[in-house]
């Protein structure tokens, strides 16, 4: 099967891209170190000559919701056009569980990659997964007060990056099945904690302090509603198994 991968260069995507590959599939990274810019759409029709599949995990680093839509509905929009050109049947898109529920943000982009990909002409899959373990990483340092870094106070439930790749291309070597269960991590974690344990398996110093963050996102983060519900298939490393293997 030739898989084509949008954001194959990312954290998930460079586990999708060997996924694809250690199960004997023909691999088309789609960047712009190949040639295709997925914001512009430059490249795309002649990437997706004689696709199969079309796995999207592009990701973009903003918590501006104008920005995250910008984005999402311009690369969502490029690759359906071009999947439909080159007669692409097959479309699995990455969401995040709860972004329907608590569209702000980042996760704004996410609502409207969603609405475009299930309301389009390509039939489609959209696995939902919980935040990865990485995701405490992304947040170290991000924000600070001196020498005090801030974590948000937050309920996550993070799932190896490796096994949401490994289901997407299990999706990816199936039929369009539209929305599948979620996949989340083995156990519910705290992220002030995931950040502290993550500062210190990498041997960095300094305070870090818990803060509820504000507004409906800070609210969303808190109270359960980016955790898998009822019915989510669950992965099998845990943080803490991440964190010893760094």
């Amino acid at each position: 099967m030739r898989i084509a991968i949008a954001g194959g260069t990312g954290t998930v995507g460079t586990h999708v891209v060997d996924v694809a590959r250690e199960r004997g599939h023909e691999v088309v990274v789609l960047s712009r170190s190949n040639g295709v810019d997925l914001v512009t759409g430059a490249g795309l029709d002649i990437a997706l000559r004689g696709v199969d599949v079309v796995i999207d995990v592009a990701s973009t680093m903003t918590q501006s919701a104008d920005e995250s839509e910008k984005f999402f509905g311009g690369v969502t929009r490029n690759l359906l056009a071009a999947e439909k050109t080159a007669g692409v049947p097959h479309h699995v898109a990455l969401g995040i569980v709860g972004s329907l529920d608590a569209p702000y943000g980042y996760y704004a982009g996410k609502k409207v990659q969603e609405e475009l990909v299930s309301e389009g002409i390509v039939p489609w899959t959209i696995l939902r997964a919980t935040q990865f373990h990485e995701f405490a990483a992304q947040l170290y340092g991000q924000i600070t007060i001196g020498p005090i870094i801030l974590a948000p106070k937050m309920q996550s439930q993070p799932v190896a990056a490796r096994e949401v790749a490994e289901r997407l291309v299990e999706l990816a070597s199936g039929a369009p099945a539209g929305y599948v269960a979620e996949l989340a991590g083995p156990r519910v974690e705290n992220m002030a904690r995931m950040v502290r344990a993550y500062a210190k398996a990498t041997g960095k110093h300094g305070p870090i302090v818990e803060i509820p963050a504000p507004g409906r996102s800070g609210k969303a983060m808190r109270d359960g509603t980016l955790l898998a519900r009822p019915g989510a298939a669950l992965g099998r490393q845990t943080f803490d198994e991440w964190i010893a293997g760094l």
